[in-house]
């Protein structure tokens, strides 16, 4: 039962919004303290951290409805059985709390039989009072909620709002008889257990091998000026610490929350997938970019990995330390590849004239072998832009007048292509 997320407008959200995060105590909750944050928490906010994320979308009903509602359409339409409101509000009224949009909307409207969730606390924003949180979102239509730090104190909340008369027992009864519907949907009733032998199919050989045709898929090239693909006769010099760390690959929500550098899980990186590819006597590591005389570099630059309102940032310009490598490293090699492990465009104008090549990879996983298949020929770059690649921080937010770097190209696969997998490389 595949969660539908996050019901609604969450991707239109306004710039500085936010206040999931109070600026001026700085307090961290149980949820942010999970994230283990520490003093690198302060360095966060000041980049930007929490000023877009679970912010307010002030757009019409017009566009809400044009542009944002039709996927939820879809979704319901294909027997979606579950949806999660979304931390954002829209027009200044929280989702979780918003009776037209989830009620009249969602349920009533649209026919959606199954239930609704909250996301994580999300019932803990709307009020300091807790008893008004929990009869304002359920009224509101919230079905189960989402309490991983004290679910007795919730409970005992909503008995004692029924037992006032604040929540009816009717609607007490809709969100149990929806919650219901969807377990007997699923065959929960006559089949309790979970086939638990299908765990053992997640990393499997044929998994590994679909991961990899996805990186293969997502790998999108922006400038080559006539340097790929490689041979594979080729001495290689390799920089920057991301090229032997998977969680770089992965980026934030794999294996913790907001993920970290390292090998967090097990895959291969980029250095070891082109160690494999044309043997490691042909390849030199350097993450610093501390080498002298190379023929053709490789740098794979890297953001830090985050989640949600982490990732806000003012700006998205490569890091003082970042364009310091980028330096380094053309001046270490005759000819330089950059590969950009990112969540989304940075931009890279200054820089770009000191590439020979740029691939934007985007987070493609834990399968870093993907990438020594393209880059060495045995298989063609596939991915396009969905969206222009932003010139500098003026034409962010991205309008139809922003200046592009690089511009959209939509893909066509030809008939000759392999068409096991379908992937917009923006979609990861």
């Amino acid at each position: 039962m595949p969660s539908v997320k996050h019901f609604i407008a969450d991707g239109a959200t306004l710039f500085g919004s936010s206040k999931r995060v109070d600026r001026e105590r700085l307090e961290l909750d149980r949820t942010l303290q999970n994230a283990q944050l520490d003093e690198n928490f302060l360095n966060l906010i000041e980049e930007g951290a929490w000023t877009l994320d679970q912010g307010d979308s002030s757009i019409s009903e017009t566009e809400l409805r044009e542009r944002h509602l039709p996927s939820y359409q879809q979704a319901i339409q294909a027997g979606a059985l579950n949806i999660m409101a979304s931390y954002n509000s829209w027009q200044g009224l929280k989702l979780h709390e918003h009776h037209y949009l989830l009620s009249q909307v969602l349920k009533s409207e649209l026919g959606f039989k199954g239930f609704i969730v909250t996301d994580w606390e999300g019932i803990r924003q709307l009020d300091e009072d807790y008893y008004q949180c929990v009869i304002r979102s359920v009224n509101a239509g919230i079905d189960m909620v989402m309490v991983p730090f004290d679910y007795v104190s919730f409970i005992n909340t909503l008995t004692k709002a029924v037992e006032a008369g604040d929540v009816s027992l009717d609607r007490i009864d809709d969100a149990v008889s929806r919650i219901l519907y969807a377990k007997a949907s699923l065959g929960l009733f006559e089949h309790p257990r979970c086939e638990r032998k299908l765990l053992e199919r997640v990393g499997s050989k044929s998994h590994r091998l679909l991961a990899r045709e996805a990186v293969r898929k997502c790998l999108t090239l922006l400038k080559n000026d006539e340097l790929l693909p490689l041979r594979k006769d080729i001495s290689l010099t390799i920089m920057g610490e991301a090229a032997h760390s998977i969680g770089h690959q992965c980026g934030g929500w794999t294996i913790s929350w907001m993920g970290q550098g390292g090998p967090i899980t097990k895959g291969t990186t980029i250095l070891e997938g082109i160690e494999a590819a044309i043997g490691k006597d042909r390849v030199r590591f350097s993450p610093d970019a501390e080498v002298q005389g190379a023929d053709i570099g490789l740098l794979i630059l890297a953001e830090e990995p985050y989640a949600e309102g982490m990732g806000d940032k003012y700006s998205l310009e490569l890091t003082p330390q970042q364009k310091a490598l980028i330096h380094k490293a053309r001046a270490a090699c005759q000819k330089l590849i950059v590969l950009l492990l990112s969540g989304r465009p940075l931009i890279v104008t200054e820089e770009l004239p000191l590439m020979d090549a740029f691939i934007a990879a985007w987070l493609f996983g834990s399968e870093g072998d993907g990438v020594a298949d393209v880059l060495f020929g045995d298989y063609p770059f596939h991915g396009k832009l969905y969206y222009n690649w932003p010139k500098s921080m003026n034409d962010i937010p991205l309008t139809s007048e922003s200046q592009s770097l690089f511009p959209v190209q939509a893909y066509e696969p030809s008939n000759s292509e392999p068409q096991t997998l379908s992937i917009s490389s923006m979609s990861l």
